[in-house]
């Protein structure tokens, strides 16, 4: 498989193309202006569009504080503003708990629906049903691999596998030997293959660590307990933001030299990445996902639109180092990457 391109400025041009001139400019002025517009138009809450009022509403599988999908959330409630949507939003970590959320929107007859399957097997039913309901669905972050097999029109995230793909190529060209794999969602099928996906193309040897992630005291024990007794750890890769900073919180109670690595970013770990706290992080662009699925469930009920091509809408991976760091951190402390 061909190595996967990184930094920032490799997929700029295809932001600029995919979010358009309203939210970028081709010049510091120009995106001043995007920017000032996109405000205005929040503010006062206009629409861009004079389509009927539909209503779309999401249903992830977070729990309660994740930044991750307060970023998603911004982006989905950001395009609903423009395209005159009205915007519901749901969540529970819970499989069936989310997926009785859905049944709720299918029985209040929405207009779209947009749905993460990180536990698919729980979400096959609903999503049939809400397609029978002529309900049209758009799956997001996970479930990539399910998501067309259960009737939803398109996908908008990143392919896991290929994510942890590229993080195994990144820990190979840092020279790491020995690396963990921190789970904080058992039966979560996205962070499987993101493990999975890391030891295909790392050449060193790769732990899995399960944690309970809804207990942060006792994700940072067990990082530390393992830390001290395999001092030869050489890298440690957590799957969320939020446990980028007990790992290393956990490397420096145990005397660890290990570097500290992470899928997904947000302020903090922008704010690592240039202290040198952290090695990289793995971008999938979470506002992107919340904003393109919006704009997609928008552009079927106007036109019958459907991008993809019964393949998946990629927003990731990219590997954000410290030399990326300065240049998005204005965009992590607005909350929307």
């Amino acid at each position: 498989m061909a190595r996967v391109r990184t930094g920032v400025r490799a997929i700029g041009a295809v932001l600029a193309a995919v979010l358009g001139a309203s939210l970028a400019g081709c010049s510091a002025t120009g995106g001043k202006r995007a920017e000032d517009a996109r405000r205005a138009v929040e503010a006062q809450g206009r629409a861009a569009v004079d389509t009927p009022r539909w209503t779309f509403a999401m249903v992830t599988h977070s729990g309660d504080g994740d930044t991750f999908w307060d970023i998603v959330q911004k982006g989905a409630e950001q395009a609903a503003v423009k395209d005159n949507v009205k915007f519901l939003y749901a969540h529970s970590e819970e499989a069936q708990q989310q997926a009785q959320l859905v049944q709720t929107y299918i029985d209040q007859k929405v207009d779209g629906l947009i749905v993460t399957l990180a536990k698919p097997d729980a979400m096959k039913d609903v999503v049939a049903k809400a397609t029978r309901a002529g309900i049209p669905v758009i799956t997001v972050n996970s479930g990539s691999a399910e998501s067309r097999a259960y009737g939803a029109l398109t996908h908008v995230g990143q392919d896991e596998t290929v994510a942890g793909e590229a993080v195994g190529e990144e820990l190979d060209r840092r020279g790491r030997k020995n690396a963990l794999c921190v789970l904080h969602e058992q039966g979560n099928v996205g962070h499987e293959q993101r493990c999975s996906g890391t030891g295909k193309t790392f050449d060193g040897a790769l732990q899995n660590l399960y944690v309970d992630g809804t207990n942060m005291p006792d994700v940072q024990a067990a990082i530390e307990a393992k830390l001290q007794t395999d001092p030869s750890i050489d890298a440690v890769v957590t799957l969320g933001a939020p446990f980028a900073d007990a790992a290393v919180r956990a490397k420096r109670t145990a005397g660890s030299e290990a570097e500290i690595d992470t899928f997904d970013l947000n302020a903090k770990v922008v704010a690592g990445l240039k202290a040198g706290d952290l090695g990289f992080a793995v971008d999938q662009q979470p506002y992107l996902q919340g904003y393109e699925a919006v704009d997609l469930l928008w552009l079927y009920r106007y036109n019958a639109d459907v991008l993809g091509g019964g393949r998946p809408v990629l927003t990731g991976p990219q590997i954000i180092t410290e030399k990326d760091a300065a240049e998005l951190q204005d965009y992590t402390e607005r909350g929307t990457r």
